[in-house]
């Protein structure tokens, strides 16, 4: 692949010159078209070391219009990018629709690095490179445009360059360009294969000789003209869209909503579950496991008290409840699950959500706020992000806390009536009720295709309250027992 790269290419001063007002003239046109399109913009910026990216990085700040571009130096790890998933420092960064954002540093730097050194296996380096693809394609279904740039040195030329660095006195990069340096044929052989792998017809790598300064600058910004004035002549797919049966029978009506608890019972058994608990999650802290805790459910199904008995068994410093609700507008100018990722907690902490990312494939399906193809794939999507979080070592539970349209007709009732509960209840929510055919059928849907081995759904029987909250801390204990051991 690299053999593609026209090495010593070069262009003088004068050329330069002449050239430059053209091609600033063209990126800043696109960029301020893409802009009123409303389409976010990667550029990924990767390479051999000593082909000078901060240069590039430079140039492009200097070329486009800095109001709708970011830059992020992916580098070191913080210690708080490292006690959470992988991906989570990219999603922080993504840009907003009409923004660009410039990767010097990516997902793609980890893995190379460590398949080089060793310091992965080549399965786990396989397993990667699919998570990459899986991620890209995500985004490009979601509109964005990713531009992936390559800068490509031959062997003498990295030489050139480290030599250079020596002339010109020590940098806080010298000592790793020289370890690049000394692995740079197994550095190459890596990284083809992960080019190789990656290289798709909707996210394709452009590979550049920057041997000549001059020229990596003019031809980086000549094939971000071109992808940006292209994506803008390229009609938006609307995306293939399937029907999915309706099932036979229902998955929710396996739940068993007679099921009750006593009174005296319930004390006994909040008691005891929620001094396990109190522990469980010390013990988390302890071993620097995070807990993703999920809540959905219908309307008055009890996920607020059911959320209420955990939290009051943890210290406040150890966990923070997420109500999900009407996505703002700087939300809607993310891909959906941006604002969700940004509340992933750190090794040790616990993050509960009142209400989800499901939100896409449930209410958004139902009232038509998603478009078809757009909730149709979410599900692959969901199970993508969770699985992520997973390997992660997150502790992920999900619940889906399920009443009969009786119970809830009685409950809506009682909100009305009792002063502290008046609140809770709206016309969107009597709207909501008109519909429950259609969300019973969304729920089935979401739960036998999201529903995996390491993120299985908990369905809830809920219409006795005190039986579902117990449920609820129960299966968070015995979940905790074990994956935390003794």
């Amino acid at each position: 692949m690299f053999e593609s790269a026209e090495l010593d290419q070069k262009i003088s001063k004068e050329e330069f010159a002449r050239r430059e007002p053209e091609i600033r003239t063209r990126l800043l046109q696109a960029q301020q078209r893409i802009q009123k399109a409303g389409l976010p913009v990667l550029i990924l910026l990767a390479g051999v070391e000593g082909a000078d990216r901060s240069g590039v990085v430079k140039r492009l700040n200097e070329w486009l219009d800095p109001r709708y571009l970011r830059t992020h130096a992916f580098w070191d790890e913080t210690d708080e990018e490292r006690q959470r998933p992988y991906y989570w420092r990219f999603w922080r960064c993504l840009p907003a629709r009409g923004e660009t954002a410039i990767m010097f540093g990516s997902w793609y730097t980890r893995p190379i690095i460590d398949r080089v050194f060793d310091h992965m296996d080549d399965n786990t380096f396989e397993l990667s490179l699919q998570t990459i693809k899986t991620h890209e394609q995500m985004l490009a279904d979601d509109n964005h445009i990713i531009i992936k740039l390559w800068f490509h040195l031959s062997s003498n030329q990295q030489q050139e360059r480290l030599a250079e660095k020596k002339r010109a006195g020590k940098s806080p990069t010298a000592s790793l360009f020289k370890k690049f340096a000394k692995h740079y044929v197994n550095f190459l052989n890596v990284s083809e294969r992960a080019l190789r792998s990656t290289d798709t017809a909707s996210n394709p790598w452009h590979i550049i000789e920057a041997g000549n300064r001059r020229f990596r600058d003019l031809t980086a910004a000549e094939i971000i003209a071109h992808r940006l004035e292209t994506a803008l002549e390229k009609p938006r797919p609307a995306g293939v869209v399937s029907t999915l049966p309706t099932p036979a029978k229902n998955l929710l009506m396996g739940v068993d909503l007679s099921q009750s608890l006593p009174a005296d019972s319930y004390v006994e058994l909040l008691k005891k579950y929620q001094k396990k608990l109190a522990k469980q999650v010390w013990q988390a802290k302890d071993q620097a496991r995070d807990i993703v805790l999920l809540f959905e459910g219908w309307d008055a199904a009890g996920k607020g008290g059911a959320i209420r008995r955990i939290t009051q068994s943890i210290d406040a410093r150890l966990y923070k409840v997420i109500p999900v609700a009407a996505p703002s507008d700087e939300e809607k100018a993310h891909h959906y699950l941006w604002r969700f990722w940004r509340h992933i907690p750190r090794n040790g902490y616990i993050t509960i959500y009142d209400r989800s990312w499901y939100g896409r494939v449930l209410v958004e399906r139902v009232e038509g706020f998603a478009r078809a193809d757009e909730w149709q794939r979410a599900y692959q999507e969901m199970n993508h992000f969770e699985q992520q979080l997973t390997q992660a070592g997150t502790v992920l539970l999900k619940f889906w806390l399920h009443i009969s349209p009786e119970e809830q007709l009685k409950r809506f009732k009682e909100r009305e009536v009792i002063p502290w509960k008046k609140h809770k209840i709206t016309e969107e929510d009597w709207r909501n009720r008109e519909k429950w055919s259609a969300y019973e059928l969304a729920v089935h849907d979401m739960i036998s295709k999201t529903s995996t081995q390491s993120a299985p759904w908990t369905l809830i029987a809920g219409n006795n309250k005190s039986f579902g909250r117990i449920q609820v801390l129960q299966t968070v204990t015995d979940t905790l027992d074990r994956t935390l051991g003794d």
